[in-house]
């Protein structure tokens, strides 16, 4: 088997999905890693509509929100199409809407707003306490040399987010997770990303996706896969606070504010190191219990 890719050629990976082709001012094309997965990971399509919407942005002009709604699973061995909107530019705010389509149909579409950045008041809620450094939590590969079985599907899949999960990890077997009430996960990406600060907010849209829905299940102390449940993203938000990179590490510190109807509610907040909040996020996942 080929090892999986990781590092900065995984993160190079990342950003070739992410420099979509221009098919004319307002379409644009992108592909999916081809790693064997039946569907094109959430984050993925999210990231690269956004790219979709930027471009046609002025560059000055930042994201700060963006809404999105999964409709479909996505395919990934054809490439998806992004057809952007203008909805409005005004003197400080540009929105846009960018839909994804595969087969004829829509798979994704999402709702983005730059600004110019302005001054104004500042404040935010103070990063969790008493959390252990990156350094000091262990890697996916030390969770995954614990699980054997887990191995194949590691080295099969880039890894250009480096992932490290304060907790238990939501993939370990039934009864190997305790009740949490957050899921605390220390988060970069796995080398050098360029200064564009939209493909940082790309990136960031990518990685919040990445875990978000893992607050559910730990609440519960559930699992994902056999004898757990399985889900799926129903929508996401993201909001951009502060000035940030990517492939430096941030604390994704999230809760459940509730389930209910098959249906899991989780938000998440993205501290830097030296506690200054970068992002929101909020998601609404499909949770359903499957046998062992």
């Amino acid at each position: 088997m080929t090892l999986r890719l990781r590092g900065q050629a995984a993160v190079d990976q990342l950003l070739e999905l992410l420099d979509l082709r221009q098919i004319d001012a307002a379409t644009f094309e992108g592909d999916s890693p081809q790693t064997g997965a039946q569907r094109v990971f959430g984050g993925q399509v999210a990231g690269q509509a956004l790219v979709a919407a930027g471009r046609t942005v002025d560059p000055s002009r930042l994201v700060h929100s963006l809404h999105g709604y999964f409709v479909r699973p996505g395919d990934p061995t054809v490439p998806i199409t992004f057809h952007t909107e203008h909805i409005r530019d005004g003197r400080s705010f540009s929105v846009r809407r960018s839909t994804a389509k595969q087969h004829g149909k829509t798979i994704f579409f999402m709702s983005a707003s730059f600004q110019v950045p302005e001054e104004g008041l500042d404040h935010h809620t103070p990063a969790p306490e008493d959390v252990p450094a990156p350094e000091d939590v262990p890697t996916m590969l030390d969770w995954v040399e614990k699980y054997p079985d887990r191995m194949a599907l590691f080295k099969a899949a880039p890894q250009a987010v480096d992932v490290r999960y304060v907790g238990v990890p939501g993939w370990v077997p039934p009864g190997d997770r305790g009740v949490q009430p957050q899921q605390r996960v220390w988060m970069r990406f796995d080398g050098k990303l360029p200064d564009d600060p939209l493909l940082h907010a790309c990136a960031l849209t990518y990685a919040s996706d990445l875990s978000l829905l893992d607050a559910v299940l730990s609440t519960h102390g559930e699992v994902w896969g056999p004898g757990g449940v399985i889900g799926a993203s129903l929508d996401h938000a993201l909001w951009l606070h502060r000035p940030f990179r990517a492939d430096e590490w941030f604390l994704y510190d999230s809760v459940s504010p509730s389930a209910s109807g098959s249906r899991g509610l989780a938000s998440g907040r993205m501290f830097t190191r030296d506690g200054r909040h970068i992002a929101s996020a909020v998601q609404e996942g499909l949770l359903r219990r499957i046998g062992g």
